[in-house]
């Protein structure tokens, strides 16, 4: 298991030309001089640079005091995430497994291979506070680099070991180049000096009191997120300015939107993958709040863009379903299963129950990686980036809050009809299913008022509430219409393996317990809401 490290760090190119004085720096009491250290680092990635791209490097680091394998994933809000693995987790040749997981969705399946070799000697300075506690510390690096060619590499599998160079020979200096006659190194070595400053128990107060400091010695921010940022930024694609909508548009708002939503799917991509707690219903959550933006903003946007993503985003939710109905129901029945009276053997019950649905769980979740690892995923990934880097707006998407308020009346009058419909129905299969279509009408609706809140105010944070406790009320319904079947084959097992099924049979009952109270609450919701 890797250990998780939050990183706030900022880069300067070149060094300051005078040391740091603690005066003036917030907390700082004294400025000791720290350990010297030279760092030896070979970077993965894919050929075509996936991971730099997106700005995530995974780096195995010989020497220094954190010497090991590094997976760093940048936040919008500017600090990353590093987790950490010991080097024998890993080979020269392979990176640890579960880093390769973790960024199997960014690699796009693509296999992970050395791409940069670099070697940093690390003049270290940290600022302590009156308890010899260390704030930030701050890094003087000279950093000699060379690119490498990730096929080369796997096919000849060169020993990348620490203390020795990339052919196998020890270390030439900062300034040697490949040898004439083309063995040793693929290219020549790149040398700079950069400044870093990363906070350890200090506040983000220091951070810009450094900063200012720094400035005024004359050094400028680094341009390139990493040092593999800089060495590799002519290999890279030209930025693409993203789309920007005129402010305070509707399309400016869903713009955002889709982007945060997009941003989240791929961050619960390794989540899933590693079968974190809660993560397949977390990133089913976002897969359905993409495609009812795509779905009820339909009039802002291109269909012949929009129609076939927002079906690409079905499939994927239906997929992750699987798993998470299994884990729902589990978790549903194995409750009530515990609350059952003696005579109805709770214990054995409860147990079969734990068994059967954990095991569809298990099933669904691997069909579900063995998908996220599909040609037809990737896809959908990469053209969720496409889209959400520059949505195909419409005229109308310049509009601003008189748009937002109609696209809720329209969800509203939607969901309307389909409640009223279905409540006029009597019991039976017929109704259940125009209820579960009238519940995924609020759903929708309150993922629109969700979308538009910016422009909405407190009108649409209370249609989205209000939506909300429709959708919960009759998805309490659809859960117990749902749980009655799934019973009917655990019931059956119990009864061939010989077991009493007076048990499921009381469960069975509890399925549509509360089910007038709960189409009672849509209906008063409702009433409230039009009103």
């Amino acid at each position: 298991m890797a250990t998780v490290h939050e990183e706030t760090e900022q880069s300067y190119d070149g060094a300051p030309s005078r040391a740091l004085a603690p005066d003036g720096l917030p907390g700082v009491a004294e400025i000791a001089a720290g350990t010297a250290e030279i760092l030896d680092a070979v970077y993965y990635d894919t050929p075509d640079l996936r991971l730099l791209r997106g700005g995530i490097t995974v780096r195995r680091r010989t020497g220094g005091h954190d010497a090991g394998w590094h997976l760093k994933i940048p936040h919008p809000d500017g600090h990353r995430t590093e987790l950490r693995l010991p080097l024998e987790a890993g080979t020269a040749r392979r990176p640890p497994q579960e880093l390769v997981t973790r960024t199997r969705g960014a690699a796009r399946g693509s296999r992970l291979a050395p791409v940069a070799h670099l070697r940093t000697r690390r003049d270290r300075t940290l600022l302590l506070d009156a308890g010899h506690r260390t704030l930030a510390e701050l890094a003087q690096d000279e950093v000699s680099a060379q690119i490498l060619d990730p096929g080369r590499l796997l096919d000849e599998g060169q020993n990348l070991d620490e203390g020795q160079d990339l052919d196998g020979s020890r270390p030439r200096g900062p300034q040697a180049a490949a040898r004439p006659d083309g063995s040793g190194p693929r290219t020549e070595l790149v040398t700079w000096t950069e400044t870093e400053v990363e906070l350890v128990d200090g506040g983000p107060d220091l951070l810009d009191a450094v900063d200012r400091r720094l400035r005024e010695d004359g050094l400028r921010r680094t341009a390139a997120p990493s040092k593999l940022g800089r060495l590799l930024a002519d290999r890279l694609p030209p930025d693409r300015r993203p789309t920007a909508p005129p402010a305070g548009s509707v399309g400016a708002v869903l713009t955002a939107y889709l982007r945060e939503q997009t941003a989240t799917l791929h961050d619960l991509d390794p989540a899933v993958r590693l079968d974190r707690p809660d993560s397949v219903h977390r990133m089913r959550v976002s897969v359905r709040r993409l495609r009812s933006a795509l779905t009820a903003h339909r009039r802002l946007l291109d269909r012949a863009t929009t129609d076939h993503l927002a079906e690409e985003l079905r499939w994927l939710g239906k997929v992750l379903g699987k798993a998470r109905d299994a884990e729902v129901l589990g978790e549903r029945l194995g409750t009530q299963a515990g609350d059952l009276p003696p005579v109805a053997r709770p214990g054995e019950v409860a147990e079969r129950i734990s068994a059967w649905f954990d095991h569809r769980y298990a099933r669904a979740h691997r069909a579900a990686v063995h998908t996220m690892d599909g040609r037809r995923y990737y896809a959908l990934l990469d053209s969720l980036d496409e889209f959400a880097a520059a949505p195909p707006l419409r005229a109308r998407a310049e509009r601003g809050a008189g748009q937002a308020r109609r696209a809720l009346k329209r969800e509203q009058r939607r969901t309307g009809r389909r409640l009223r419909s279905a409540l006029d129905l009597p019991a039976g299969t017929d109704r259940d299913q125009a209820l579960h279509r009238a519940r995924k009408a609020a759903k929708r609706a309150r993922y629109t008022a969700e979308s538009l809140s910016p422009l909405a105010g407190t009108a649409g944070r209370r249609f989205g509430k209000r939506m909300k406790r429709i959708q919960k009320a009759l998805g309490a319904h659809q859960d117990g219409v749902v749980a009655e079947q799934a019973l009917l084959p655990v019931a059956a097992a119990a009864g061939d393996a010989g077991q009493r099924t007076f048990g499921y049979g009381l469960l069975y009952a509890l399925q549509r317990a509360g089910t007038g109270e709960q189409l009672a609450t849509a209906r008063r919701t409702w009433h409230k809401l039009r009103h």
